[in-house]
């Protein structure tokens, strides 16, 4: 019974649509409307400004991170379910939100979170990663691509050096979920038509 409740509750969680949220409550605007038409952090820049973005970057991270700190409340105690898994299950509410028609974002930022809040050095180390790329690139895909990639090697050096399974089999899963929801983005890098940030 607690294992089903603390498994729903990552995934609304998750599910919360803070860019479809935020704009149409502060800025009166669909995001879905514009743009890529995705409910992203990414798009919440392009239309909504850096305010908007950076507020819905910081609400996007913390769903995951929440999902992860779940088993920490004494109501779940009891469960048996590894921290982990909530944070998979949040990541897909964050793609799949039963608050916006199942039409979420990309998984970067929620993604994020989970290792916020799993191992907080992997997360600075992909923050840094980040930050450093896109400033290079301007291309937010594939700099959540390429941070995504050292996040996998660094889950399988993790492994062998600390044992810990868990970490990299969600690593791989985020990794995979990421180059799949990004495929268009891909398309558009090798044609040269993939936009870059002018807020950086």
């Amino acid at each position: 019974m607690l294992n089903g409740l603390i498994i729903l509750c990552a995934y609304l969680i998750g599910s919360i649509p803070s860019g479809l949220w935020i704009g149409k409550i502060f800025y009166k605007t669909d995001i879905r409307e514009h743009g890529s038409g995705n409910l992203g952090a990414t798009n919440t820049f392009r239309i909504l400004g850096k305010k908007a973005g950076l507020v819905v970057t910081v609400m996007d991270v913390l769903k995951g991170t929440a999902a992860v700190l779940l088993v920490m409340l004494p109501v779940f105690a009891d469960v048996t379910i590894h921290s982990l898994i909530l944070g998979l299950v949040a990541v897909i509410g964050h793609m799949f939100p039963i608050f916006a028609s199942f039409r979420g974002g990309k998984a970067v930022a929620t993604s994020a979170g989970v290792l916020l809040g799993y191992s907080w050095p992997l997360f600075i180390l992909l923050f840094i990663t980040f930050i450093v790329t896109l400033k290079l690139t301007k291309i937010v895909s594939l700099t959540s691509m390429i941070a995504a990639l050292v996040a996998l090697i660094y889950s399988i050096i993790y492994f062998f050096v600390t044992g810990d399974f868990a970490l990299g089999i969600l690593v791989a899963f985020l990794f995979t979920f990421i180059i799949y929801r990004h495929r268009a983005n891909i398309s558009r890098i090798k044609n040269g038509t993939e936009p870059k940030v002018k807020w950086l």
